[in-house]
């Protein structure tokens, strides 16, 4: 059975490993499993933009679409992210009509998810695709040492604070954040 779950966008980085990529990470809200996935600077800015709620001043290819689905009286129900073939994820934009029939349009899943945004659109996938792409969000941590959380000194804590700050990840850095007030406590 596909069970569906829900994804949020968590943090938006340039690509160690593709360099002039961006890596877009999702998190599952149940689990703190994330998936990255890799996306281009286009589709990066865009996401970014809507994010931070910025107005440019002509609208972008993602805000025409947004402004043709309201004109049209059409709604993103949300997006759905169904499929992983060979790294590559598919998705599909669900859309629904004033007479709630449903329309299913296939879409690259940077552009899904940059419609998403703007549309206020929850994303989802299915938990087998969490389970296959999906990493625990200490993984994430991980990368910056070797070992758990527990075995960083106060001042390292720190450092990785504004490390991961740095590159935006808002929820890693809440749970650094929460760590060294615990341990600030406790001494």
């Amino acid at each position: 059975m596909n069970v569906k779950k829900e994804l949020a966008v968590v943090a938006l980085s340039d690509s160690e490993s593709q360099p002039g990529q961006y890596a877009l990470i999702l998190e599952d809200v149940e689990t703190q499993r994330r998936i990255p996935i890799i996306i281009g600077a286009f589709e990066a800015q865009a996401i970014a933009i809507a994010m931070e709620r910025i107005q440019p001043l002509r609208p972008l290819t993602y805000d025409l679409m947004q402004n043709m689905i309201q004109s049209l009286h059409v709604k993103v129900n949300e997006v759905l992210i169904h499929a992983l073939v060979d790294g590559i994820f598919h998705a599909h934009i669900i859309l629904e009509q004033a007479n709630k029939d449903l329309l299913i349009l296939d879409a690259r899943t940077s552009d899904a998810i940059a419609l998403a945004v703007r549309c206020q659109a929850p994303i989802y996938t299915y938990a087998h695709i969490i389970e296959e792409a999906g990493i625990l969000s200490d993984v994430f941590l991980a990368q910056y040492k070797k070992g758990s959380l527990a075995e960083y000194t106060l001042p390292e804590l720190e450092e990785l604070l504004a490390k991961v700050l740095a590159k935006e990840d808002y929820e890693s850095a809440v749970r650094i954040r929460d760590l060294i007030d615990r341990r600030r406590q406790n001494s």
